[in-house]
């Protein structure tokens, strides 16, 4: 599954080299668009991208009206997740581990925090993602991603959702559902994901904290086991179909398993 890198991560990786290595030192100004487009063979658009990433990680500041220049003074680098990281199962179940400890603490907040409006959205929202029942070939794992968002948005703490919000993009496009419910088990599969939600909605919608932490622990839970089963029982492959042959092996056993009720 691995993917390459696009051309603007190319250019930053190696301008952020020259930058530690000291071939462009403190001060140093960064050449001109035009320079790094003959240098790279890409498009002003590329160079664009690769200096903006230069400047979000404090390496590069703009100097009106004369250029970019190498910070006198680089920012050390805030964190980040790569658009190049995470393309394989292990890494996913990282992230998903990552997940899974804020959204519980989300959950609780939510529910000793949230107004009543914010009750009624997040209900209708559930109701609205879990009745889509899309094709799992058609639709990522973390389909619905905007139903956890709406939960942290009411638990009234903006990094908590700020978080969240940072991960979406990398975590959402991370794998088809696919790759984990095959055809005859879709109904089965968007029952059960519906009945983990509403059993977190009705925790919030009581304010019963501690139940809310419970269930959505619960839920993060089961998908987390869901892909650890996948990257067990996938071993070494590492292409769309080599993967999704190895899933294939699992569904009858996951069907009894925790991760599924």
């Amino acid at each position: 599954m691995t993917k390459r890198k696009s051309l603007s991560t190319i250019v930053a990786e190696n301008l952020s080299e020259k930058i530690h290595s000291g071939a462009l030192g403190p001060g140093a100004q960064l050449p001109t668009e035009a320079e790094l487009c003959a240098e790279y063979d890409v498009s002003r658009t590329v160079v664009r991208e690769a200096v903006a990433r230069l400047r979000s990680d404090g390496l590069v500041v703009p100097h009106q009206g004369r250029g970019m220049f190498v910070s006198e003074t680089p920012v050390s680098r805030g964190f980040t997740i790569p658009d190049e990281a995470l393309k394989t199962l292990p890494e996913t179940i990282a992230l998903l581990e990552l997940r899974l400890s804020v959204e519980v603490e989300a959950a609780g907040l939510c529910a000793e925090r949230r107004t009543g409006t914010e009750a009624v959205e997040i209900r209708a929202l559930m109701e609205q993602v879990d009745a889509r029942h899309a094709d799992p070939e058609a639709v990522e794992i973390h389909y619905d991603y905007e139903f956890h968002l709406a939960i942290a948005k009411a638990a009234g703490n903006p990094f908590i959702h700020g978080f969240l919000s940072y991960l979406r993009p990398i975590i959402v496009p991370r794998y088809q559902l696919g790759y984990v419910v095959k055809p005859e088990f879709t109904d089965n599969y968007y029952a059960r994901i519906h009945a983990e939600h509403s059993r977190i909605v009705e925790a919030i919608e009581q304010q019963k904290a501690g139940a809310a932490r419970t269930a959505m622990r619960r839920h993060l839970h089961n998908s987390l086991e869901r892909v650890r089963t996948l990257a067990r029982e996938s071993g070494a492959a590492t292409t769309d179909q080599e993967q999704k042959a190895a899933a294939a092996s699992l569904f009858a056993r996951m069907r009894n398993s925790d991760a599924w009720r």
